[in-house]
């Protein structure tokens, strides 16, 4: 499903985002990419989420395919075609967006690709979509921000769920 999930990203980012202007979302494609390995990293020994892998190799394979070619590219769409029009119309477009995610984790999640731990669970996975796709926005408008705000949300999360720091 991974496997699935990465090469329907590839395909929808070839379809219908800004090839032409990549380089306008790279510096967020890169944000992402740093966020999930730093996830990776910092709960190395305390996964809130495990990937169960399909087709590839192992957990961390799978993170690498996440980390590297499904989250950026999926930001490279998500940015791409951003409604500047109106309020309303930004707003429901993150919400379309929050509503992929959580439809691509709940499948996760039944077919068995997707495991919580330490008090993590479903929802908490929502409410971060609900929170990671403003940021993504933020970062791409006002980077320094971001990152500020990133590093509270990561100190906040790490507090919350007792992730220890070894």
């Amino acid at each position: 499903m991974h496997v699935v999930i990465a090469l329907f990203t590839i395909y929808s980012v070839w379809r219908w985002a800004d090839w032409k202007n990549w380089h306008k979302y790279h510096p967020t494609m890169l944000f992402i990419l740093a966020g999930g390995l730093l996830y990776e990293y910092l709960t190395h020994d305390f996964n809130l989420w495990v990937f169960h892998p399909d087709f590839l190799y192992n957990h961390q394979i799978t993170v690498i395919v996440y980390a590297v070619i499904t989250m950026p590219l999926s930001v490279l769409l998500f940015l791409s075609r951003y409604p500047t029009t109106t309020k309303l119309k930004q707003l429901m477009y993150l919400l379309k967006w929050v509503f992929i995610y959580s439809v691509v984790e709940l499948a996760l999640q039944i077919s068995g690709r997707i495991s919580y731990g330490h008090g993590w669970t479903f929802w908490h996975s929502v409410m971060f979509d609900v929170m990671m796709f403003p940021m993504l926005r933020l970062h791409h408008t006002k980077p320094l921000r971001a990152y500020l705000l990133s590093l509270i949300i990561i100190v906040v999360l790490m507090w919350y769920f007792k992730v220890p720091l070894h």
